[in-house]
């Protein structure tokens, strides 16, 4: 399985959940991974905060804030203030990485011989999808302000990317792009 190795905090609960037995709750943090998008129950160390968007080490070795990670969730247990968060969080992601996802734009291809891997990004169409084949065919995009100056009336590329991870880890997604696919405990025995 595929393990992120450092997350961004969505919401942090410093007296548990609420639906959680009063004798049982402890500090938790619900993130996301910055690679896999893995969404994340995480606990701190005793003494320990996170605030919303903060960067978290969560990889093998010595943690500095995170004493373990609870579990893996889904996207409907995050809380509402994570829900909020989210896109918010993924943007500020998308542009810290901003050389992987512009390649990722120099580099898609066809999923099958009638659709392209941009077609299935939010708001971009065939018209879009050609205009941005045309271009990086010429040079590839050196960044997304590059882009956004080359292709005309393309959407903001963190914001499509964004809503597409989001797409992804709601579920409804026919392809993947971003996000591995999990699949259900359940069925698969």
């Amino acid at each position: 399985m595929k393990k992120d190795e450092y997350v961004r905090i969505l919401d942090f609960l410093p007296r548990g959940k609420s639906e959680v037995p009063p004798h049982k709750r402890k500090p938790i943090a619900q993130a996301i991974g910055e690679k896999y998008f893995s969404l994340l129950e995480i606990v701190p160390r005793e003494n320990f905060t996170f605030e919303p968007g903060e960067r978290v080490y969560i990889g093998e070795g010595i943690r500095d804030k995170v004493d373990h990670i609870e579990r893996r969730i889904r996207y409907d247990w995050l809380t509402p203030t994570a829900k909020s968060e989210l896109k918010i969080v993924l943007e500020q992601i998308i542009r810290d990485n901003e050389e992987r996802f512009v390649e990722f734009y120099n580099t898609a291809g066809i999923i099958s011989t009638r659709l392209h891997k941009l077609e299935i990004l939010p708001r971009i169409g065939k018209r879009h999808r050609d205009d941005i084949l045309k271009e990086r065919s010429i040079k590839p995009f050196e960044n997304f302000e590059d882009m956004q100056n080359r292709v005309r009336n393309i959407p903001d590329p963190v914001r499509v990317l964004a809503e597409k991870i989001i797409q992804e880890l709601k579920g409804e997604s026919k392809y993947y792009l971003f996000v591995p696919l999990i699949r259900d405990e359940k069925r698969r025995r």
